[in-house]
């Protein structure tokens, strides 16, 4: 099996490129975020046309959240339990479009969209830090439950949890950008530490292996990029693992998503 995390930055915009991947790369599962746009706008003839049954959560023209699944789409669920909401100014929270999951192949497979914090001081960081905080105790809770459950955290994190994973981290550091501050960086690590594995990683090594390039002042020629889209693995389904790749062709040409779709291959369940 074949499962895959991209964030498309606008899923209407790219349909035509979307259609073209799932076609050439054959996978069985995608991951999708940033859909930006509501239920009733969503491109489902896309997906349904090529064989992929398909669930999505979208409130508005931001965030998005889907995943497309030829191999099974049950218990679909919006938001984890208790997910954090965000009221900007003090107004009353709202909950956003970030996470949505569903049982594909006997794999639960969540699409995730982790908040930006913006700036360290802006009052997106706390609400950051809060959500992925909550999601990590309801991953906690989900394998206490069942060890042996196969789960996959898939998505565009918004962390880049090692100094590899920015072209510069001295640029960072000093300009004081978010991405690598020490609290995002332990909130990464707490999935960590928990007993989940980036099953990527390990056949994506070394520096300048990133997943995103910003559309500006030329990063993607200059190879400028970040790593912050993850496959976080149960321990179950990282034992599954045969494969992973990060697909930088994705991210050429006229259209291109500022993400590159990450692929982990599965071998079949023993």
């Amino acid at each position: 099996m074949k499962i895959a995390t991209w964030n498309v930055n606008s899923l209407r915009a790219r349909a035509d490129r979307v259609e073209a991947w799932l076609r050439r790369t054959d996978v069985d599962v995608l991951a999708i975020q940033e859909t930006k746009c509501k239920d009733e706008n969503f491109p489902w003839e896309l997906f349904e046309n090529n064989g992929y049954e398909v669930c999505h959560f979208g409130l508005s023209q931001w965030n998005g959240v889907a995943i497309a699944s030829r191999v099974g789409l049950d218990d679909v669920e919006r938001t984890f339990a208790d997910q954090p909401a965000f009221g900007k100014n003090g107004k009353d929270p709202l909950q956003e479009a970030r996470a949505i999951a569903a049982t594909c192949g006997g794999v639960r497979v969540w699409s995730l969209y982790v908040p930006n914090g913006r700036a360290l001081d802006d009052e997106h960081m706390p609400y950051k830090l809060a959500w992925l905080d909550g999601l990590k105790d309801e991953a906690v809770r989900w394998l206490t439950a069942e060890p042996r459950a196969e789960v996959a955290l898939m998505g565009d994190w918004n962390i880049a949890p090692q100094d590899d994973d920015v072209w510069d981290i001295d640029y960072f550091r000093s300009a004081g950008l978010t991405h690598v501050s020490e609290p995002e960086r332990a909130a990464f690590n707490a999935f960590l530490e928990a007993g989940f594995v980036d099953v990527v990683r390990p056949y994506t090594p070394g520096p300048g292996v990133y997943t995103y390039w910003d559309y500006t002042q030329l990063r993607f020629p200059k190879k400028e990029g970040m790593r912050i889209d993850f496959v976080l693995g149960s321990p179950a389904l990282a034992e599954r693992v045969t494969g992973a790749g990060i697909d930088r062709e994705e991210r050429k040409g006229k259209g291109a998503s500022d993400h590159a779709p990450v692929v982990v291959e599965l071998a079949e369940p023993a």
